[in-house]
């Protein structure tokens, strides 16, 4: 699995996104993880770096990419879904991804289908972020949604308190920088109290984030951030 992720990679960095290294990895050995002829959910697919990073895992994945490619300066539309899947025919896997180019809602209202895995990263807003983190339902006892930005985003931060936290439909098994893990299943107090501890390097990132905003990198590298990035 490792020397298989390591040789990937490569490719997955060739295309622009946010998901780090090691996220990748982590949604890679989960899908690699799955039942044959698995279905995995992603709600945000934008230029396909993580649809690349699923669908590579294993060659009978189905890859159902929800993506409308609004237009905008930061979505880029109908130009960002010719490269999404110009990433994947090169790539070879586009052959695995079913692709559907309209809001996940809408997709989520007429869903019939077994679901093994989900991922998450769609709108940042808390209202976007708790209707997409409905796609919870559909998996079965055990199975995992992840969920991008979970700790570096105010809005689906405020998601995951307001829906997940109260819940009784997922359970927090840990994070990967930002890239939050959650099981299928009822939890606990111990997962509860593990989702609150998070929060004070929430509010590190989200000071970060203020500090780049304001260009003033110095006192971010203070807070131990080096990058120019904003922290994932």
């Amino acid at each position: 699995m490792s020397a298989d992720f390591d040789a990937l990679f490569p490719s997955i960095d060739a295309i622009g996104g946010w998901l780090t290294r090691a996220q990748a990895r982590r949604l890679h050995t989960a899908v690699a993880e799955l039942p044959p002829d698995s279905v995995v959910v992603e709600v945000g697919s934008h230029r396909g770096r993580s649809t690349l990073t699923l669908a590579a895992a294993r060659p009978d994945v189905t890859v159902v990419a929800i993506d409308p490619f609004v237009s905008g300066r930061k979505f880029g539309g109908a130009a960002t879904r010719v490269e999404f899947e110009a990433n994947l025919t090169r790539a070879g896997v586009a052959d695995r991804v079913d692709l559907r180019a309209l809001p996940s809602d809408r997709v989520r209202a007429t869903w019939k289908r077994p679901v093994h895995l989900v991922y998450v990263d769609g709108k940042h807003d808390a209202r976007s972020a708790a209707h997409d983190l409905r796609w919870a339902v559909h998996l079965p006892p055990g199975g995992r949604l992840f969920l991008h930005d979970a700790f570096s985003s105010i809005g689906v931060t405020l998601a995951v308190l307001g829906t997940v936290l109260p819940g009784r439909t997922l359970r927090y098994a840990g994070r990967t920088g930002s890239l939050a893990e959650f099981v299928r299943e009822s939890p606990d107090a111990a997962s509860r109290a593990a989702l609150l501890a998070q929060l004070p390097w929430w509010l590190r990132n989200v000071g970060i984030k203020v500090l780049l905003r304001l260009r003033l990198r110095p006192l971010a590298r203070l807070a131990g951030h080096h990058d120019v990035w904003d922290p994932y």
